[in-house]
């Protein structure tokens, strides 16, 4: 058994960001093309787009607000003439902002994140999933967060956000689960990154003790279940928010 995604199309959004680059080479390791996009980084989106073409794989670069509808609309088309009809959707792109209280945060954060994550989500599934009807099989998976679940302090904005797109996931996992489409979300938890890795990497002793494992998860491991929901082994979980924050998040039954 192995994660065998030859022949698919994958469109990560985000692709440039700390995550995206490692879901886009990971994915693209398994054997998908990819379509990858950027908003405002090109030169970063081409040299990924360089690396994976390395590999053996076809790959495009595309731009663009992932929370304007005729934005992803076009970028559907621009993939379409290139790649073909996408059967992977990773919904990565986020909006950063200061993290502040509730009341000292600035409404318009609000609004970005609702946009970014709900609304992004929105638009992404109304461009991708009827083709995924039409060909009655496809993956739409979402980046959430464990901080969707815990709501601590100075996360309104982003919990507030990352929460309202969980209700569109889990919507939409019954509504277009008969044509063989599985919805899911892949939840990190406070992630080592590529950064990380080149600089003094941020540490709270506190975050280390609450976590089962002890230990921060790596890029890698969160791509890996990304990986894992896009193949065909998985092809019976839909709906699912999947914590991968060794163990500090433990959704009730």
């Amino acid at each position: 058994m192995k994660l065998d995604l030859t022949g698919k199309t994958a469109l990560v959004t985000g692709a440039t960001g700390q995550l995206g680059r490692v879901i886009a080479r990971t994915l693209a390791t398994c054997g998908a093309n990819l379509a990858l996009h950027y908003i405002n980084n090109e030169m970063k989106a081409k040299e990924l787009q360089d690396e994976i073409e390395a590999m053996g794989r076809q790959a495009v670069i595309v731009q663009g607000d992932m929370t304007k509808q005729d934005t992803v609309f076009q970028m559907r088309g621009a993939i379409q003439n290139t790649l073909g009809n996408v059967d992977i959707v990773v919904a990565n792109a986020v909006i950063q902002y200061e993290w502040t209280s509730v009341l000292e945060q600035a409404p318009e954060d609000y609004l970005s994140q609702f946009e970014s994550c709900v609304m992004q989500s929105v638009y992404l599934a109304k461009a991708f999933i009827p083709q995924m009807q039409e060909m009655r099989s496809g993956r739409f998976i979402g980046i959430n967060t464990e901080c969707a679940m815990q709501n601590f302090a100075h996360q309104s904005a982003y919990t507030a956000g990352k929460r309202g797109m969980d209700g569109v996931y889990r919507v939409l996992a019954k509504e277009v689960g008969e044509y063989q489409i599985t919805v899911n979300q892949v939840a990190p938890g406070w992630t080592i990154s590529e950064r990380d890795r080149t600089s003094e990497p941020g540490h709270d002793e506190a975050y280390t003790r609450s976590v089962p494992l002890r230990r921060r998860g790596e890029d890698q491991e969160i791509a890996n279940v990304v990986a894992f929901l896009a193949s065909d082994l998985s092809s019976f979980i839909t709906g699912a928010y999947i914590p991968v924050s060794g163990g500090n998040v433990m959704p009730a039954i």
